[in-house]
């Protein structure tokens, strides 16, 4: 069995590994990279593996940095099954078809005001690329045992990061010789709302684990959780007679930050606002979360079953067409917008970000992590000045970063996790980290786990792990 590192190596984006037994080549997630331009221009060149190649696709969750490169990939040759939780497909059908609009409106655009030094400028795939590739989707059952060959067969556990969210468990062989190797996707953290918390796992040959936060803790400031910081940035802006704007990342996020403002409209701690949702895809994704009830913790159960919406605040709005995202611009009053995408680097966000940047009353918030070279990292790390569309804006709004409602595990929590294995995995591999993440990551987990081999893969590096 070979393990080639072909995304998300010392980078956060572009989830994708390649495994290769005697007779099957499989493609653990199929990512976009996003953030510094070296990264994005990856997405351009060849596939990085042959796609028809390819036996089979299995995605171990809906965001973009790893479902967001398929539409290419199968545009480029690959037919195969693409297995996913059920929450996961339904998912993909609005994200991707969405991702792909994104291309083209964003193509379109430099066209329209010459902002590319392409002519023309192309997207990097359409929105029939997009639905082509939703023709290859199979839900898998948390826990069901998928066979690829007579030797290889994997099942999903719950991940706590996102709905739908899975850690993809393979196992070659059988008996005493039986190799079990563990991607993690995204580890969630414990006890957030909505769904559940990681699975246990007990035992892996080999580990491929993120490290995204391996060097931070998810620390309450000055003693106050996300919520009351949330809290404290609306009530404040509100005074002030200017907007929240919250980048988001559609799926997941968006959902979360509905729950969390309603519970504090219900506790009267923020003023009733207009509360818009400018993303299409956050929109669709509000019936996909209250449709799969098999992934909704206590609360949320016991919350539906008394008949509330819990992802409705009591001013919410939702903008499906460009006309209803522009319409939210002409709007001064108080109020609060939830824009993709989360990380500021494309979609209606950007358009929001023009507006909202320059006035001093407003408020930007950052409630997920920022990659290195995105706008949404150079603002929330105190730029002055942001280019959009080609176009510098100061940055005279207030920003504010609430890392609490990351969903990535910190440090400690990856180790809490770790901390159910009854032995040391042969190896364990660190992805999703940048550098100084993985590092930090490593570091902990040989500290606190003695014994265990620790690697930090490159791009592209392969391992034989027989």
């Amino acid at each position: 069995m070979k393990l080639t590192f072909l995304g998300a190596t010392q980078t956060v984006t572009g989830s994708k590994f390649l495994i290769e037994t005697k007779d099957r080549r499989i493609l653990l997630d199929c990512g976009l990279f996003q953030g510094s331009k070296e990264l994005r221009l990856r997405n351009w060149e060849e596939p990085p593996v042959d796609p028809k190649s390819i036996d089979a696709v299995v995605l171990t969750h809906a965001h973009i940095d790893h479902t967001g490169y398929l539409p290419r990939f199968v545009a480029q040759g690959y037919k195969g099954p693409v297995y996913a939780t059920a929450a996961t497909v339904d998912l993909a059908r609005i994200l991707l078809p969405d991702a792909g609009h994104l291309q083209e409106e964003e193509a379109n655009y430099r066209n329209k005001h010459q902002l590319s030094k392409h002519q023309p400028a192309l997207p990097l795939y359409t929105v029939r690329d997009a639905m082509a590739s939703l023709e290859l989707l199979r839900p898998v059952q948390y826990g069901e045992v998928v066979s690829l060959s007579g030797s290889l067969g994997f099942d999903l556990l719950h991940a706590g990061h996102i709905l739908g969210s899975s850690f993809v468990r393979f196992r070659e062989g059988g008996g005493d010789t039986q190799k079990i190797v563990l991607f993690t996707g995204d580890i969630g953290r414990y006890d957030q709302p909505i769904i559940f918390d990681p699975a246990s796992v007990d035992a892996a040959d080999y580990l491929i684990l993120e490290s995204t936060y391996g060097n931070r803790l998810h620390a309450d400031k000055k003693g106050k959780s996300g919520k009351e910081q949330l809290m404290d940035v609306v009530v404040s802006t509100a005074k002030r007679g200017g907007t929240v704007l919250i980048p988001s990342f559609a799926i997941g996020r968006a959902q979360e930050l509905l729950y969390m403002l309603r519970q504090l409209e219900l506790e009267n701690k923020i003023p009733i606002l207009p509360v818009y949702v400018d993303s299409p895809m956050a929109v669709n994704a509000i019936d996909i979360f209250r449709k799969h009830v098999e992934e909704h913790d206590l609360e949320m159960e016991q919350l539906e079953g008394s008949g509330a919406n819990p992802l409705y605040t009591q001013r919410v709005h939702f903008a499906r067409s460009v006309e209803e995202s522009k319409a939210i611009n002409e709007h001064r009053f108080p109020s609060i917008i939830i824009s993709a995408n989360g990380m500021a680097t494309g979609g209606r966000i950007l358009h929001h970000l023009t507006q909202r940047l320059p006035d001093e009353r407003n408020s930007v918030v950052f409630v997920g992590f920022q990659a290195f070279g995105t706008r949404g990292r150079l603002i929330s790390e105190g730029a002055r000045q942001i280019r959009i569309f080609g176009v510098d804006y100061p940055v005279r709004a207030s920003v504010h970063v609430i890392d609490s409602f990351s969903a990535h595990g910190d440090y400690s929590e990856i180790l809490r996790w770790l901390a159910g294995f009854n032995r040391a995995p042969r190896t364990t591999f660190l992805v999703h980290g940048e550098p100084a993440a993985a590092g930090a990551m490593k570091d902990h987990i040989v500290a606190s786990h003695r014994g265990w081999n620790v690697e930090i893969p490159a791009y592209r590096q392969i391992y034989d792990i027989n």
